[in-house]
């Protein structure tokens, strides 16, 4: 497979978003981490930031890309000529929405099909959100997220 796209908010980017980067490697030539600008869900860090954070984070990891988007992931998919569509399930409680999710891509482009992959065990509880949350609190989030990552909420929580 050439390239696996790999589409989310990453707000912020988890050990387990780049654990799935690192395996997605394995299947692939090229992973496009594509960051999805989100407005709806009202992201903590910026679209910008998100992008930069995830770029640093994988500056040593070859034929990693990353850029920003907006719209339908298919289309995405599409236009950059991907393979398959990579998304991460931790628990059912993912399932469902990313079967959902899926179904509605291959109906809108057949051609485009996901790949499910768990991440490593040590980081099937982990979410963006919950990291947020436990950061916003005055939590230790030093060994869910990358040390780029951890510095940048420390900072941002500072202000």
């Amino acid at each position: 497979m050439k390239l696996l796209l790999y589409p989310g908010t990453f707000d912020p980017v988890t050990e387990g978003h780049v654990d799935l980067m690192r395996r997605g490697l394995n299947l692939s030539d090229r992973v496009l981490v594509a960051v999805a600008d989100s407005k709806s869900k009202d992201p903590f860090f910026s679209l910008e930031e998100r992008v930069a954070m995830i770029r640093e984070v994988t500056r040593e990891m070859k034929n990693i890309d990353v850029e920003p988007f907006s719209g339908l992931v298919v289309n995405l998919a599409r236009a950059r000529n991907a393979g398959a569509i990579l998304r991460g399930l931790r628990a059912v409680s993912d399932f469902e929405y990313e079967f959902q999710m899926a179904l509605m891509n291959r109906q809108l482009d057949q051609e485009v099909e996901t790949m499910f992959l768990m991440p490593s065990a040590r980081y099937t509880y982990l979410s963006a959100s919950m990291i947020r949350d436990v950061a916003q609190m005055g939590g230790d989030v030093s060994t869910m997220v990358p040390p780029e990552v951890h510095k940048r909420l420390r900072k941002k929580l500072a202000t």
